[in-house]
């Protein structure tokens, strides 16, 4: 895989941008969404369906398969593209997040983090040279550096002090790194709500020198007003040549917020979570498959969605199978989701690359504040 990495940047709408994310297995059309594979799975979903909804890129978790089944196993049995039967782009994540998410069972030091397993209790260090190493052997196209990242509402004391520690690692990771022609790695931008220290963190990142940037510390508990605040300023701060990518990101119309200033990247586990629990994303807002109100509704969740959920199977019998706890409920629910939120980034695009994305939200905003039409 001797091709580089590289990021084409197509048009621009206002702060919105449309690309490409150039990589050796892949172009990854931007804005892009990326479905969210913890354990080397989109839980409910087959890769080839994955790939029909439309995702380029889908996104591995470094503390879930660290511990389970190790990296050193996926490596042995040809990496993780292999494993998990997926040969487009895969971005991991370093594991700082999960790790941060422990509360008492990590114990943080200048080195790194210390840690007890939530699947057996065995102990780990995750510092920035094992997180590299761990997306080494997985073998990811787009490797996160290791960073720290603090639940909000925080100090600026606290914020400032974790957002160095991240920029110290920062350095680390990009070390540890070297020099891998077609993988990239992205630094990641902390600083709070914050904006001083957020540029002082895109300045240090950007010193160092990053194959694309990464917004994180958002999406922790801040909630949708301050983070858009943050996102106001917080991507002018990175290169408009590289990718922008915003972590953990999250509700439709956080996305389009998000898009609309500046970012090019989301995931989120949120689709394909919605979708165990009954819940589908439509144009028109969510669907609760759960309610009552749809055991004698023959129509589908989107009537004018074109995938295989909405195109063959009602929402009567969404609402049977999910009552009676069939597997097919997560499946087709999932698959729904995942659709709707890669015609939405396809509908973003198009958008952009024609100078009409104010339409576009004003139409997304409306339909959605018009709600689920009640069955006749």
């Amino acid at each position: 895989m001797g091709a580089t990495f590289g990021f084409t940047l197509q048009a621009t709408d206002g702060l919105a941008r449309k690309g490409v994310i150039h990589t050796p297995r892949g172009e990854i059309r931007t804005p892009a969404f990326m479905p969210v594979g913890t354990a080397a799975t989109v839980k409910a979903m087959l890769p080839d369906s994955v790939r029909a909804t439309g995702a380029d890129i889908l996104l591995g978790n470094t503390y879930h398969l660290m511990l389970r089944p190790t990296a050193e196993r996926v490596a042995r049995l040809g990496g993780l593209h292999r494993f998990m039967n997926w040969q487009r782009p895969i971005l991991t994540d370093s594991g700082g997040f999960q790790v941060m998410s422990l509360g008492p069972l990590r114990k943080l030091t200048e080195e790194g983090v210390r840690f007890s397993s939530h699947i057996d209790g065995s102990k780990h260090m995750l510092t920035p040279e094992r997180s590299m190493e761990i997306q080494r052997l997985l073998g990811s196209d787009i490797v996160m550096c290791f960073d720290e990242c603090p639940a909000l509402p925080a100090t600026d004391e606290v914020v400032a002090k974790s957002m160095r520690l991240s920029m110290r690692w920062a350095q680390r990771s990009r070390d540890a790194f070297g020099d891998r022609p077609g993988h990239a790695l992205f630094g990641i931008m902390q600083g709070g709500v914050n904006r001083e220290l957020r540029e002082e963190s895109a300045k240090a990142l950007q010193g160092i020198g990053f194959d694309g940037y990464a917004v994180g510390g958002l999406a922790v508990g801040e909630g949708q007003e301050a983070m858009f605040s943050v996102l106001d300023y917080a991507p002018g701060f990175l290169p408009e040549d590289k990718p922008r990518y915003l972590m953990g990101v999250g509700k439709p119309d956080d996305i389009v917020g998000a898009v609309e200033r500046g970012i090019d990247m989301m995931d989120c586990v949120l689709p394909s979570r919605s979708g165990r629990t009954g819940q589908a994303w439509t144009r028109r807002g969510q669907v609760n498959i759960k309610n009552q109100r749809h055991q004698d509704d023959p129509r589908p969740l989107d009537e004018n969605c074109t995938c295989p959920c909405c195109t063959g199977y009602s929402r009567a019998y969404l609402h049977h199978v999910f009552k009676a706890q069939e597997i097919i409920a997560s499946m087709l629910i999932t698959w729904h989701n995942l659709h709707y939120y890669q015609q939405l980034m396809q509908g973003l695009r198009d958008a952009i690359g024609a100078g009409q994305l104010s339409a576009f939200v004003a139409a997304f905003h409306a339909l959605r504040a018009e709600g689920d039409i009640e069955p006749l």
